[in-house]
Parts: structure tokens; C-alpha cells; sequence
């Protein structure tokens, strides 16, 4: 009998492809592998998020449960692996020593040689999805350069370092081959992507290679940084179909005062000029954006500004995120944590009210309109869920679709008939 893993995959879509990465290195070796967290097998590993209190707090959890199925004689060995590893090792090997062993983030080989296994270099540029198998996350870059006063992310993974555009061409040909159909480009942030290596953005020439490989229909930039944003990428977004009209460009914040409290080394002047040169560009674009509320120094003026800003900048998706001190971050180390957490749930609850009121009326602007999706999954019998080039998955709204007549991971024109909620209801043209 082959040996079961089951992999574990908390936190953001990076870990996934981490995930995967190891998965297909795995089942070269003879292993049956799974992605399930209600599952446990002889093997299980973890890969844990450690950015923010909840993720840390979800990974923590995920961990003793596996622990109490290993006491009861469920699981044999339990790893874990990933961000809250990385930056934690010490003190979870102190509070939670039955975990069999912990690795970093990048853990990769450890991992394999733990289980005596070598590492394959041929199947580098392969994975085992844990996605449907029409779409997959692309993971151009590691780490991070920026100074963001509030986070973590480049204490944990290191400095940013882009993969070569060869290798990532030869994974997209290797996805592409295996029925994916759609790439969500992934990095800390995708702007800095080259930058590292030759001073300069190199993410449109990426994209200008990317376009090229068979059988991938779309291409979607999620998580791109405002600051040096590579205008030239709008340009090949105008002329060439395979690139969604999307965009996740993470603003923060919109006053000045905590733009640069917050190292964000951008300005609100910037913000409105960066908006309306993609806007001119790529009139039907979809914006969407996290911003923060309750970071040190956030005065009720600030907060009403902020507030404003979503009222004009009329985002089509936006995430709201409350401040909390992350460990050894410039924040941590300069400020005060000075905002009660009612105060900042108070002012997160404020926006995303305004927010919802502006996604129900550009929901309701589609009515009667046709739009191409693909098919993600089918929820019940003839009811399928898809999405258009406007939502990326698993993090937007979704086009809900009665038929006998469609396939999951197919492309349909579809006309929209009404809105449900947030989502919206088509039927097949």
C-alpha cells in the first residue's frame, strides 16, 4: 500500500504553491497525497501562516489537533513547516514538543530528507494542485524588500528574490499542459518582481512571455504594490485578451500622515494619479484593495479622509485589516499601540458598509450584460459556480449558472440575469 501525507496548507496563496511544490516530490517517491485538514493520515504536515494574531492563532490550532490525533493513535508523525515555524522555531519546539520536527519555511529538501527521500530537480517546475486543476497560482518571487512599518512578512521570508523568467515560462508550459487555464501571478509583491536582479521592474517582460503559452486563457496579477507600479504592464493589459482587467493593489491607507507613518514611501497625491492613469488605460478595469484601520497615530481625521477616499475611488473589491503589533516590525519597536480594538473594529465595520452599498450597485450595473466565465466548480446538481475575468478565486463574487449543458473548467458566454446577494445569477447563452 502506497503511504499516505496529508498536507495542510493555512495562510496565503504562496504557501499553497509551497505546498504543491513538495506534494509532486512526493508522489514521485510513491506517496498518495491529500489536502484535507478534517482528514488525518500516517503523515501529516502543517504549513503554517505566522503574519498576523488570527492566522497564528488558526496554525496553533491546527498543530494540537494534530497533536490529539497522534496521542490517539490516529496520526504516526506530525511536521510542520511555513511561516510560523520559521519565526517561532524555539518557542514551539518549548510549548508543543510531540511535533515530531519543525522546519522553515523554505524546508523544502529538509522535509524530503526527513522522510529519506531525495530531492527530484526534473520536477521542480512541477506540481500537484490543490486547486481545480483549470487554475493555478504562479509564484514569480520570494520574500520581500519593502519597509512597510506594520508587518512582518520580510522578518520571515527574507529579502525578495524573483524566479528566473525561464523557469517560471517552463511551470506555466507544465501547468498549461496539465489543464490550467487560468494563472494567478502571486509575490509579495509582483511590481518589484526583476528589480532585485536588474534594478528595473521586470514584470512586463514576464508577461509578454507569459502570454505566449499554450492553453492558458488568463492571466491575473494579484497583490501588485503602488509604488514604482510598472505602468508599461497597463499597456500589454490593453492589447492582448489573456490579461484579466484586474488588478489587487493594496493602498493601505490615503492620508499622508499615515502613509508615512505606515513606510509606505507613496502619496496620497500618487494614489489618486496612480487610480486615474489605470482607469484612462483600462476603462472596465476591476480594482481591488486592502486597507487598514487603526494603525498607530490614526486620528478621526484620518479615518474620515480614508473614508472618503473608498466613497470616490469607487472600488469594485475591498478587504479591511485592524492594526495589530507584530513582533520586532518598525511599528512594534517605534509606537504605541494607541487605538482600542473597539475603535478599530468601530471604523473596519464603517467602511466595508460603504463598500457594500458601492459593490451591490456595480453588481447591479451588470445586469443585463454578457460576460465570459469559466466554470469552477458545481455546488449541486445542474447549479454551477463560475466567475468572469472582474473576480479572482476564491477571494471575490461569483456568476451562479443553471444547466445540463456545462463542464467545470470549461469557458461560457453568459448573460446576466439578476443579483443574489452579492453574487450574481446568469444563464447560458
Amino acid at each position: 500500500m502506497k503511504k499516505k501525507i496529508n498536507i495542510i496548507t493555512l495562510g496565503c496563496s504562496k504557501n499553497v504553491v509551497d505546498s504543491e511544490k513538495l506534494a509532486r516530490q512526493l508522489l514521485a517517491h510513491g506517496y498518495s497525497v491529500i489536502y484535507d485538514s478534517e482528514v488525518f493520515t500516517d503523515i501529516v504536515i502543517i504549513n503554517t501562516c505566522g503574519f498576523i494574531n488570527d492566522a497564528k492563532e488558526e496554525s496553533i490550532d491546527t498543530i494540537l489537533s494534530a497533536i490529539h490525533a497522534k496521542n490517539s493513535g490516529k496520526v504516526k508523525k506530525v511536521y510542520v513547516i511555513g511561516c510560523l515555524s520559521e519565526r517561532y522555531a524555539a518557542d514551539l519546539r518549548k510549548e508543543i514538543p510531540e511535533v515530531d520536527t519543525y522546519f522553515g519555511k523554505n524546508g523544502f529538501t529538509e522535509i524530503l530528507s526527513e522522510l529519506h527521500l531525495e530531492l527530484r530537480n526534473e520536477l521542480l517546475n512541477e506540481r500537484l494542485l490543490s486547486t481545480p486543476k483549470h487554475l493555478a497560482y504562479l509564484k514569480i518571487a520570494e520574500g520581500c524588500d519593502r519597509t512597510c512599518a506594520f508587518c512582518a512578512i520580510p522578518l520571515i521570508t527574507g529579502s525578495y528574490r524573483s524566479a528566473s523568467i525561464e523557469n517560471l515560462v517552463a511551470e506555466a508550459n507544465s501547468l498549461g499542459k496539465n489543464g490550467a487555464k487560468e494563472l494567478i501571478l502571486i509575490a509579495q509583491d509582483l511590481s518589484y518582481y526583476g528589480i532585485d536582479q536588474t534594478k528595473k521592474s521586470q514584470l512586463d517582460a514576464l508577461l509578454r512571455e507569459l502570454v505566449k503559452v499554450q492553453n492558458i486563457d488568463w492571466l491575473r496579477l494579484q497583490y501588485i504594490y503602488p509604488n514604482n507600479f510598472p505602468l508599461e504592464v497597463l499597456n500589454l493589459m490593453a492589447e492582448n485578451e489573456k490579461l484579466c482587467h484586474y488588478l489587487d493593489i493594496p493602498f493601505q491607507h490615503i492620508t499622508d500622515n499615515m502613509l508615512m507613518k505606515m513606510k509606505r514611501n507613496f502619496t496620497q497625491k500618487e494614489t489618486h494619479s496612480l487610480i486615474d492613469k489605470i482607469k484612462n488605460k483600462i476603462p472596465d478595469i476591476a480594482l481591488r484593495t486592502t486597507l487598514m484601520v487603526g494603525h498607530p497615530g490614526e486620528t478621526e481625521k484620518d479615518f474620515d479622509e480614508l473614508l472618503q477616499f473608498v466613497k470616490d475611488a469607487q472600488f469594485d473589491r475591498l478587504g479591511v485589516f485592524t492594526y495589530s503589533h507584530e513582533e520586532k516590525t518598525y511599528a512594534e519597536k517605534h509606537y504605541k499601540d494607541d487605538i482600542p480594538e473597539k475603535i478599530k473594529q468601530e471604523r473596519a465595520d464603517e467602511i466595508m458598509k460603504v463598500q457594500e452599498s458601492i459593490m451591490i450597485k456595480k453588481q447591479e450595473k451588470l445586469i443585463g450584460t454578457t460576460q465570459k466565465v469559466i466554470i469552477d466548480r458545481e455546488e449541486d446538481e445542474g447549479l454551477f459556480i463560475g466567475r468572469s475575468q472582474y473576480d479572482s478565486y476564491e477571494v471575490d463574487t461569483e456568476i451562479i449558472i443553471e444547466s445540463d449543458n456545462v463542464k467545470v473548467g470549461e469557458f461560457y458566454t453568459v448573460k446576466i440575469e439578476k443579483l443574489e446577494q452579492y453574487d450574481l445569477k446568469a444563464s447560458l447563452i
